[in-house]
């Protein structure tokens, strides 16, 4: 990269967002991108610390299961749907020398992502397509209740490397599930995941991450508002339903923690 623009191999040339993020999307995205205002909100929910059990377990994960050469760091780590960079960010405490390279579809999520940690980088790109990454490029790959695909994720995992997933478990926010409509978590879900991920990668450890988080009648709003629940509620029937809630809210975090090595 050189003078705000960032040059590949055969030519090509990107220009540096003056928000510090590089716009590699090719054509229409699959799915749509997280909005401006659920940005907000989670970076909001974040902030206040909500999910800091999630980040510290990943972190220490990273730790426990990253390739690391004698005396140095494991080199890229990279965060697939990062959002805005808070996951990446706790890990990246873990590894000094090492740079990250956080992937979102959402603009407004790079933009943030790429303030998130001085070293991270912010790309803007869709999951579900082929990843901007040289094969074997990375060391450590984060995936943090985002999309996966796992032939491109073994493609750029270098040889020994490893894929860390966070995936919720069924009693997550099981609180709100019911009393805000919220949508289920799939009691198959980590079964389905291991099936999908089984030609690609082999799973070296596994634990399960659950506490309780307390939230008042704003950050319950910003929970809906900043993942997928965002696409499926209405303002004025949300607020509605929130205020019939206890305040504060005892709420159930409960996910589990997925390392992968690639195959052979």
């Amino acid at each position: 990269m050189a003078e705000g623009t960032l040059r590949c191999s055969q030519g090509h040339s990107f220009d540096v967002a003056k928000q510090g993020y590089v716009n590699l999307l090719r054509g229409a995205a699959k799915f749509s991108a997280d909005t401006a205002e659920m940005v907000a909100a989670r970076a909001d929910f974040l902030a206040a610390g909500h999910f800091a059990p999630i980040a510290g377990a990943l972190a220490a994960l990273a730790r426990e299961t990253a390739p690391a050469p004698t005396g140095g760091d494991p080199g890229c780590v990279v965060d697939i749907g990062g959002g805005t960079g808070y996951h990446l960010a706790r890990v990246m405490s873990e590894f000094p020398g090492s740079e990250g390279i956080l992937l979102d579809i959402s603009k407004f999520a790079a933009r943030r992502a790429a303030r998130a940690h001085p070293r991270i980088s912010a790309v803007v790109a869709d999951a579900w397509d082929e990843l901007p990454f040289a094969d074997g490029a990375a060391s450590v790959v984060l995936n943090v209740f985002a999309p996966r695909n796992p032939a491109e994720l073994r493609r750029m995992l270098r040889p020994g490397g490893v894929l860390l997933v966070v995936t919720p478990r069924p009693d997550h926010l099981r609180e709100l599930v019911e009393a805000l409509g919220l949508l289920r978590v799939d009691e198959q879900k980590d079964e389905r995941l291991a099936d999908r991920f089984s030609a690609h990668f082999t799973e070296v450890a596994r634990e399960r991450s659950r506490s309780t988080m307390t939230l008042d009648h704003q950050a319950v709003p910003q929970l809906v508002g900043m993942g997928p629940n965002a696409w499926h509620q209405q303002g004025e029937r949300l607020k509605e339903r929130v205020a019939l809630l206890p305040e504060p809210c005892d709420v159930t975090l409960s996910v589990t923690l997925t390392a992968y090595r690639p195959l052979v």
